[in-house]
């Protein structure tokens, strides 16, 4: 090619590059920002998490338990200063054999459905607080408490743009209302704090710490707490067009009830849909 044509062409190259650099940046943007609203527990997205936990050794016969946990997310906007975030737990449950003769039980679990206020406009701190309710939806007694509850709920956390770490806590407490008279009372609390880190040079890629402890405070001395301990990793990636989540992560419970397990073992798929 002679060199006039190609110096005439320099122009078109440089362009082409500038280009595919843009578009390279502006993908990386979009799976970093995608990865702190995952992280986000009252992000203003619409999500829907897939969270099986795998407990092992559980029960007097210390079988496996699978729980596959149907988590979605769905935001309101209430006014220009205020969203109401709403998250509905629904647990498909396999639960292994408890006493002599049973078999394993399957089925659904106890629903839970949380709804969040929170302001609309947040600054590096976030928060949101409201109302949980728990209903008893479980199909076998094993499966469930059967009790209504119902109780407070909040959740803080702390996120800078260009800050590579995200931390917080959830809390809520539920007692029961309602229900069975024949079964037990329910006063309980969860706590899960967290800690992610976003990896600078893997975008969408980040460490999280994230136990989810809990006390039964109508059991007494070493039945109340339960308290895992343990890291996993996640990672924001496209399928086709769809952005999703994925995660897996390992916690050992240092404390736990009698016939608990001792290790939780936690895979999700979390699709999500930014506006």
């Amino acid at each position: 090619m002679h060199a006039p044509r190609l110096l005439a062409l320099i122009p078109f190259l440089a362009s082409a590059v500038l280009v595919a650099g843009s578009s390279a940046r502006a993908a990386e943007n979009d799976v970093t920002s995608l990865a702190k609203a995952a992280q986000n527990p009252i992000a203003d997205m619409i999500s829907l998490p897939l969270l099986l936990n795998t407990n092992l050794n559980t029960g007097p016969y210390r079988k496996t338990q699978e729980v596959l946990n149907i988590q979605p997310v769905i935001p309101f906007h209430l006014n220009s200063d205020w969203n109401l975030i709403t998250r509905t737990i629904i647990p498909l449950i396999s639960q292994p054999q408890l006493s002599p003769g049973a078999d394993r039980t399957n089925g659904l679990g106890d629903i839970q459905f949380s709804a969040f206020f929170s302001p609309s406009r947040p600054s590096k701190w976030i928060w949101g607080a409201g109302v949980i309710v728990q209903a008893p939806s479980a199909t076998d007694d094993v499966l469930g408490q059967g009790k209504w509850g119902l109780g407070p709920t909040a959740v803080a956390l702390h996120m800078e743009k260009g800050d590579p770490w995200v931390y917080g806590a959830l809390i809520n407490n539920v007692w029961s209302v309602a229900g069975d008279g024949d079964r037990s009372k329910v006063n309980q609390m969860l706590l899960q704090p967290f800690i992610n880190y976003n990896l600078p040079h893997h975008p969408g890629r980040y460490l999280l710490f994230s136990p989810i402890i809990t006390a039964n405070w109508e059991a007494n001395g070493g039945n109340r707490w339960t308290v895992p301990l343990g890291l996993g990793i996640g990672q924001i990636m496209h399928w086709g067009k769809q952005p999703v989540n994925l995660q897996a992560g390992a916690y050992y419970n240092v404390a736990r009830p009698d016939y608990a397990p001792n290790w939780n073992i936690r895979l999700q798929l979390q699709f999500m849909f930014p506006k």
